[in-house]
């Protein structure tokens, strides 16, 4: 069970004067149940490779196979759109139906389910975001706050009970609380149903905090790969490439240029502090 892109290219505008290639020859496997994180530079083609994986896009070179399945080949979509869902910046902006039911129920009932099957899917994923069914589900989605619409739109994804789970910069306009309770209920889903989470994000503390493993992308190329230690600790390339780095990172430099040995693996914050702490109580 895994997603594998192999040689993968995508070029837009193919054979006219203006084509760009925007990603190229990326070879990438995402194994079942593992958070990975993907990030780079505005530019760097991490929305395109990440819609390549529920055949929103298809490649101009090389292949992309989810569980065994060709995106190519369209008999194969509706399966791998069930299996690998899809989840853009302010996903609220995809709610569209009358009540929360509907829109929740819209995924589900496109997979043929029974009415019973819908009703059950619906409830579970409202009740897994923290919306209470017997108080949301009648409701217009136009007429929840503005954190209410975005789990109502991420239970929609949910009720498909998809296998991977894609978030393209999920967390765009949210406050820090907010960010840490939709990432907090991911986190809890993969660990719940054993889904595989990818998600792209500027955000570098969000990735330290989650991800098993970090792709970073740079002009459409795989640039660096590893774990969060191993990527993180480079933080000099990695503002090479324009990123950022996390804060815990950055604060971390900052003391050992002050002569303090901080470990270098360390780029999450509550590990920086428990460093500290230890160090401080010896």
């Amino acid at each position: 069970m895994s997603i594998v892109l192999e040689s993968l290219s995508h070029e837009y505008m193919t054979g006219t004067p203006l084509a760009f290639p925007a990603i190229r020859n990326v070879s990438l496997t995402i194994e079942e149940g593992e958070f990975l994180g993907l990030i780079g530079h505005t530019g760097s083609g991490k929305s395109t490779l990440v819609q390549h994986m529920n055949s929103l896009l298809m490649p101009t070179g090389g292949s992309v196979l989810v569980d065994g399945l060709d995106v190519r080949e369209k008999k194969n979509r509706p399966t791998i759109r069930a299996k690998v869902g899809m989840v853009f910046q302010y996903p609220e902006y995809q709610l569209f139906a009358e009540t929360v039911r509907e829109d929740v129920g819209f995924g589900p009932k496109n997979m043929k389910l029974t009415p019973e099957q819908i009703e059950e899917r619906v409830t579970e994923a409202l009740t897994f975001v923290g919306l209470a069914p017997k108080v949301f589900a009648s409701k217009s989605p136009f007429d929840l706050s503005g954190g209410e619409k975005r789990r109502a739109a991420l239970a929609g994804i949910l009720a498909m009970r998809p296998q991977y789970l894609v978030l393209d910069e999920p967390m765009a306009g949210l406050d820090p609380r907010g960010r840490v309770e939709i990432l907090d209920m991911i986190e809890n889903l993969r660990r719940t149903t054993g889904c595989a989470v990818i998600m792209v994000s500027h955000s570098m503390d969000d990735i330290a905090r989650y991800a098993d493993r970090v792709v970073v992308l740079a002009q459409g190329e795989i640039a660096m790969s590893g774990s969060p230690s191993e990527v993180f600790s480079q933080d000099e390339r990695l503002l090479s490439f324009g990123l950022d780095i996390p804060q815990a990172t950055r604060l971390s430099s900052l003391l050992r240029f002050r002569g303090l040995e901080v470990p270098n693996d360390i780029y999450r914050m509550d590990r920086l502090r428990d460093w500290l702490l230890k160090r401080w109580r010896a």
